[in-house]
């Protein structure tokens, strides 16, 4: 079955950027992206809250929302 989703046209052009060819259909990109959040390690399968939450966590490093180790030691004076 297919479906629609709304998206934003910054949101399309920037999706289509990343296309690796113009025949390249969106439902191919974005299953290629979600392969990029892992499925699991030698411990097992994680949880796909689990997987939602290492996606969010590289979100906030990407964009500077988390303080390092280091930075949290300055702060407390150790």
């Amino acid at each position: 079955m297919i479906t629609t989703i709304q998206v934003t046209p910054s949101t399309r052009e920037r999706l289509s950027a990343l296309k690796s060819s113009p025949r390249e259909t969106y439902d191919e990109l974005l299953n290629k992206l979600l392969a990029l959040i892992p499925h699991g390690d030698d411990e097992g399968e994680y949880s796909d809250a689990f997987r939602m939450g290492l996606l969010n966590a590289r979100l906030d490093v990407r964009s500077g929302r988390v303080t390092d180790h280091e930075q949290v030691k300055r702060r407390l004076g150790l």
